[in-house]
């Protein structure tokens, strides 16, 4: 996988009504009649004779007879993963098919690759108002999985006492040391003190969202920005083992890979499950296929995986327009959008600032080396700074850059109520975010001259943009799961509705309204109080039938031009040059 820059536009047009008729009603009382699937679908594209990196997830805590039974196999042990009941091994394709049939096996997927997905934006989320009332997020834990920290003066806290950074393990190599630069990126506006941009001669600060947590560097990508779901999966168990030490109270992953199943079965989702339900607050990035219309969807049903799991909070990104109001931001048009691919639920959660993001860098850094168009001219933020270029400050845009803004945010929440549970967060900060947006936006690429139209839904928003300071006063407390609403297309009304569990967070009238009968946003945003989200102009209306039917038609997420093609493996956390 490599950084998606650029994706295909979108031309909005009806589908006949008969491509629409694949319901979520129909379709899961089917599969739930057929044999579960225990191999996963991406080994169909697999030569036969392939020798595969997998992972076993086994249905009780893997033996040692298993591991035995696999190694006579030909298999090799590569490592444990005892957070997911799983192993990592090397065998071939025909033994994978093999062991599929042994009743101790639970699933079977390969070991797949995965990629990396402040000055204006602070004003945007109210980030500015938390500090100056003293949340800083002291005392909190953040997990930040990605490329490697490096050790520079912005990470010192607000007194520049000592480094934030209080643990490091590699799990892709010997050194926790981010030669990439995206980890340091995301790290800087999570928690930033603005040291080398602080002073006489600085006309802007670039201060992180909590700037007193402390930092456990868990790498995971390597020099070149990629890494595996093993990896990820291991400092996930990490984090977990070290929470109490620590206080790791959030995780961030600014990270992913395309959707391959069900989450009920993907090694990541169940690892990302295991550290909500461990205490953790865990943000992902959605991902960045916002604009790929591959799949004839016009970029709904693109969020990547582990984003696509209900418990966690998924983020997508939006455009601050250089400028310090909230009033003018825009949806950043390669922000991935929902539902999710193969369970439907509804995601992005809520979205962040995470378009043309200023942070940190070293110029060391593969990044800063290989992106000359996101460098920053010291005239940017310093009245001296002639005609050269920051080496401690970079820009990156990405839905990588709007998760770590949500994860200083839960961090500010945290450190003002400790006995906030991860659906209490969830449900605070997705309540509490702002919900009043333009009927459309239209951008046009600077790079290709094409023009592209957002509507903003609420597979494109989510529950809306976060609010830093209206989540900080929002006491009201809420019991259940904070689930993810999962959508369903109903059949008899031409309309796709939203179906809450009757326990979760969401009462009859909290962030989406009554779910199935209600209207999702209230009257006033797209839904015209129907309750339903195909209305004209909103999710599959009149202006946007062509994603109905790549979503919920047969020729859906699995179509041989689908979402995650040979050809779609590319671009989950960075989009370099971002947009104007």
């Amino acid at each position: 996988m490599t950084p998606d820059c650029t994706l295909i536009p979108t031309t909005m047009s009806k589908i006949q009504t008969a491509l629409l008729v694949v319901c979520l009603a129909v379709l899961i009382p089917a599969q739930a009649q057929a044999k579960p699937r225990k191999v996963a679908r991406d080994f169909d594209r697999v030569a036969p004779g392939a020798t595969v990196d997998v992972i076993v997830q086994f249905t009780v805590a893997p033996p040692d007879r298993q591991r035995h039974k696999i190694e006579r196999r030909g298999g090799r042990h590569k490592r444990s993963l005892p957070l997911i009941r799983a192993g990592v091994y090397s065998l071939s394709l025909s033994e994978v098919k093999i062991l599929s049939n042994d009743p101790d096996i639970a699933y079977i997927s390969p070991d797949r690759p995965v990629m990396a997905s402040l000055d204006y934006a602070h004003p945007a989320v109210g980030a500015g108002i938390a500090r100056s009332y003293g949340w800083t997020g002291n005392g909190i834990g953040v997990a930040v999985i990605d490329s490697g920290i490096l050790a520079v003066s912005d990470l010192e806290g607000t007194n520049h006492a000592k480094s934030q950074v209080v643990y490091s393990e590699s799990f892709v190599g010997s050194s926790a040391q981010d030669a990439y630069g995206h980890g340091t990126h995301v790290a800087g506006i999570l928690a930033g003190n603005g040291k080398k941009s602080t002073g006489p001669a600085h006309t802007r600060t670039f201060l992180g969202v909590a700037p007193d947590v402390k930092l456990l560097n868990l790498k995971v990508l390597d020099d070149h920005g990629a890494g595996t779901d093993s990896a990820v999966i291991a400092a996930i168990e990490r984090a977990i083992q070290l929470k109490e030490a620590y206080n790791i109270r959030v995780m961030n992953l600014s990270l992913g890979r395309p959707v391959f199943e069900s989450y009920a079965v993907d090694p990541l989702c169940q690892a990302v499950e295991r550290a909500w339900k461990a205490g953790i607050v865990v943000v992902v990035a959605a991902g960045n296929w916002g604009r790929d219309n591959s799949a004839g969807n016009d970029g709904y049903a693109t969020i990547a995986s582990p984003g696509n799991d209900p418990y966690v909070i998924t983020v997508g990104a939006m455009k601050t327009m250089g400028s310090a109001s909230r009033e003018d931001d825009q949806i950043a048009t390669y922000s991935s959008k929902g539902p999710t691919a193969i369970d439907h639920y509804l995601k992005p959660d809520l979205v962040a600032p995470g378009n043309r993001i200023v942070s940190l860098t070293e110029a060391v850094t593969a990044l800063y080396r290989q992106s000359s168009a996101n460098l920053v001219p010291l005239s940017y933020y310093n009245r001296g700074g002639g005609a050269g270029y920051s080496p401690k400050y970079f820009r990156l845009s990405g839905t990588s850059m709007a998760a770590p803004m949500v994860s200083g945010a839960a961090a500010l929440l945290l450190e003002k109520q400790p006995s906030l549970t991860p659906d209490g967060v969830k449900a605070r900060l997705m309540r509490s975010a702002a919900k009043t947006f333009p009927a459309q936006s239209v951008t046009t690429d600077p790079a290709t001259g094409e023009t592209f139209t957002s509507q903003y839904d609420v597979f494109t928003a989510g529950a809306g943009y976060l609010d830093i300071w209206a989540a900080l006063n929002d006491t009201e407390t809420s019991t259940g799961a904070a689930l993810s609403p999962r959508a369903a297309y109903e059949e008899a009304s031409g309309t796709v509705r939203l179906l809450c569990d009757s326990g979760a967070a969401w009462g009859s009238d909290a962030v989406w309204g009554t779910c199935a009968t209600g209207a999702v946003w209230g009257t006033d945003v797209f839904l015209s109080g129907t309750g339903a989200v195909r209305g004209t102009g909103a999710v599959w209306g009149t202006q946007s039938a062509t994603g109905f039917g790549a979503v919920w038609g047969t020729g859906a997420v699995w179509g041989s031009g689908a979402v995650w093609g040979t050809n779609s493996l590319q671009g989950l956390a960075i989009s370099l040059n971002g947009e104007n």
